[in-house]
Parts: C-alpha cells; sequence; structure tokens
C-alpha cells in the first residue's frame, strides 16, 4: 500500500508542473512570443520529469506499465478540472463529468484483475 499511495503521491506532484508547464503560458505569457513560453514551459518541465520519472519506476515495482498510465491520466484530470475552474477560469461543464466517469471506467478495468503487473 506504500508503494501506491508514494506513486499516487509523487504522480499528483509532477501533474501539477505538467498541467502549469501545458497550459498557464495560455493566460501568463500570451502576449510574449511562443519561443519564451516553450522556454518556461521547458523549465517547469524540467521538475514535472523529476518527480515523475521517480514516480514511474517506484510505481512499476507493483503496478502494469497500462496501470501505470491510467492512474497517471486519472491524476492528471483530478489536477487538471481544478486548475481550469480555478486557475484558467474556465466553466464548469457536465463534459468534465463524463470525462471524469470515462477514467473511472478505464481505472475499474485496469485495475480489476487486482495489483501486480501482469
Amino acid at each position: 500500500m506504500k508503494t501506491i499511495l508514494t506513486t499516487v503521491a509523487l504522480l499528483a506532484a509532477s501533474n501539477v508542473f505538467m498541467t502549469f508547464a501545458w497550459y498557464a503560458h495560455l493566460r501568463d505569457l500570451s502576449a510574449r512570443p511562443w519561443i519564451v513560453a516553450a522556454l518556461v514551459s521547458w523549465g517547469i518541465a524540467f521538475f514535472e520529469y523529476m518527480i515523475q520519472v521517480p514516480a514511474n519506476r517506484i510505481g512499476y515495482s507493483l503496478l502494469s506499465v497500462g496501470q501505470l498510465k491510467i492512474l497517471q491520466e486519472c491524476i492528471a484530470l483530478t489536477v487538471f478540472v481544478p486548475f481550469a475552474v480555478f486557475y484558467m477560469k474556465e466553466k464548469p461543464t457536465l463534459d468534465f463529468l463524463w470525462a471524469g466517469l470515462c477514467i473511472a471506467g478505464a481505472l475499474f478495468f485496469i485495475f480489476r484483475r487486482g495489483l501486480g503487473a501482469q
């Protein structure tokens, strides 16, 4: 259980950096040339990778690569929705709910046989 919790915590932290690297420039650097946004995003992404790589290595000791990927996508959506609503000021829609249900279905199918690489 500690492995799973560590993996989830590291992936969550990594996804915060990833989300900011991918999308924050749309709000904060929209008046700057795209190359500035790309360089800033790469700088942020460095920290994302410094967390994400250990997260996947730790998780892979117990999870399959498919389970890691679906888990990451679930965490990404969990991080992205509040980011979109509170930081980017997007209006929440039912589409967020439907996407979340699809991810929940993916989690069910990838984990239905239990934990452990398969």
